[in-house]
């Protein structure tokens, strides 16, 4: 089907030869870095707005953070959906599936970000109401949205999805090249488009800023894409992405359980800032700050779990078990003693870092002890990432599903409201702790069943 034999050959030798540290070195740090970079440039986001030392300002861009997390539900559903299917079609040799399940990703994404464009737009001002924006804190949120919302969903969306396609097949660095592209080119604009001595729009410039970043990202993809044409399998033709109850199927047992488990995300950040609102826009602004500092290691952790899935679907499709079950528990092992040391770092220097992102006191006074809740939660967090991901990678989306429900609606939610009764505000912060602790457990229970599980299938094959 004029592919280039010869980049086949190497990305069999990746899924089923290369040396396992070396497999998960090549797979997972490109897409370390790209989500340490996506992670740097909502910072910067915060960080420059921030400079402008308007508490208004700083708490519109927290406002917005649940709408545009509710882009990973199109990610996830597309992204992940697709690309879990591609790896596991690539590792049974299925080249057609792989091909239909690219095209399908992309031209539903594409269609899914057109119509939240328009959703969004048409129901501005009940949005910007439940995401809890006040008088204060209204129009300027409204003024952020509108470029990366309104204007801004389906680059937004595309971009990611995209780099999905990309790693699936084993391309980890030019999915996180093109990602990064995107990011660094955003890191720059913020300054101009926010600072005084640019543009000085505030919020609205970081909004602008991320747009013209999204778009630069998804011209990279599709220069690649045009390039790599004879030796990809990803394909964006029309054609191929027609109606295929079985691709479809495939997509979405992963993709529909990934994409309800960001929704609940977002649903879990919307309590929580609408919690911290009632304290006032510095609580709201502190709040933006240390969840976004903590992102940073959390990213890490995200970036190792889907870095790996292609290894992990490629080897569960072809049976190889034993190395899939390797791979996991190198990562594991890495993961788990990297989350420790960032969490003693994080709980010791907490005001210091929220000091660095604005200078009131009364903004790093709440930051400092927000900050030390969420660290604490980051090794629980990690394992959680893993066994989700191994569960998307093996198509076994009921589980995955599983594990979302558990986490928001019947651990995280629900500490929410008790943690905050019990210490008004400063509670809050120790939730996603709370459920993650009991979380993590589940996780090394459900995980050694099901490694067992495959073991019992070898001995039978």
């Amino acid at each position: 089907m004029g592919i280039d034999q010869g980049a086949n050959g190497e990305k069999v030798y990746l899924f089923e030869q290369m040396p396992i540290p070396k497999a998960v070195r090549k797979l997972a740090v490109p897409t370390i870095l790209s989500s340490l970079v996506m992670v740097l440039y909502n910072l910067a986001d915060t960080y420059f707005v921030g400079l402008l030392n308007l508490s208004t300002e700083t708490a519109a861009v927290t406002l917005a953070a649940p709408l545009l997390l509710a882009f990973n539900a199109v990610n996830n559903l597309f992204g992940v959906g697709a690309s879990s299917m591609m790896s596991r079609a690539l590792g049974k040799k299925e080249i057609e599936t792989v091909r239909k399940s690219s095209a399908s990703g992309f031209y539903y994404a594409l269609l899914s970000g057109i119509l939240f464009s328009v959703l969004y737009t048409l129901f501005k001002n009940p949005c910007l109401t439940l995401l809890g924006a006040d008088e204060g804190t209204a129009a300027v949120t409204g003024e952020y949205l509108k470029w990366t919302v309104s204007f801004g969903a389906a680059p937004a969306i595309l971009n990611v999805v995209l780099a999905y396609l990309v790693r699936a097949e084993g391309a980890s660095l030019h999915a996180s090249l093109g990602t990064m592209s995107g990011c660094l080119l955003n890191i720059v604009l913020d300054p101009i488009f926010i600072l005084p001595w640019g543009f000085h729009m505030g919020a609205a410039g970081a909004g602008l800023a991320t747009f013209i970043s999204n778009c630069v990202a998804c011209l990279y993809f599709f220069c690649l894409l045009y390039t790599k044409r004879k030796t990809t399998y990803v394909c964006v033709k029309p054609q191929m992405a027609k109606p295929d109850r079985r691709v479809l199927l495939g997509i979405c047992a992963v993709g529909i359980p990934a994409s309800i488990q960001n929704l609940l995300n977002v649903t879990g950040m919307t309590i929580l800032n609408n919690m911290t609102a009632s304290f006032g826009e510095d609580a709201v602004a502190a709040m933006g700050i240390s969840h976004k500092i903590s992102m940073i290691p959390m990213q890490i952790a995200f970036g190792l779990s889907q870095g790996i899935m292609p290894l992990v679907s490629y080897n569960f499709a072809s049976k190889n078990y034993v190395r899939m079950k390797k791979s996991f528990w190198y990562t594991a092992r890495i993961s788990l003693i990297f989350m420790a040391v960032v969490t003693a770092g994080l709980c010791l220097g907490s005001g210091g870092v929220v000091n660095m992102f604005m200078k009131d006191a009364a903004v790093v006074g709440y930051g400092t002890k927000f900050l030390r809740g969420f660290a604490l939660g980051m090794p629980f967090l990690c394992m959680d990432f893993l066994a989700v991901g191994v569960f998307q990678a093996c198509g076994m989306g009921m589980k995955s599903f599983i594990f979302a429900i558990l986490r928001k609606i019947v651990l995280e939610i629900p500490a929410l409201y008790l943690l905050n009764a019990l210490s008004p505000l400063y509670g809050i912060a120790y939730a996603q702790c709370a459920a993650e602790m009991i979380l993590s457990a589940v996780a090394v229970i459900v995980l050694v069943k099901f490694f067992q599980g495959t073991q019992k299938k070898n001995g039978l094959e």
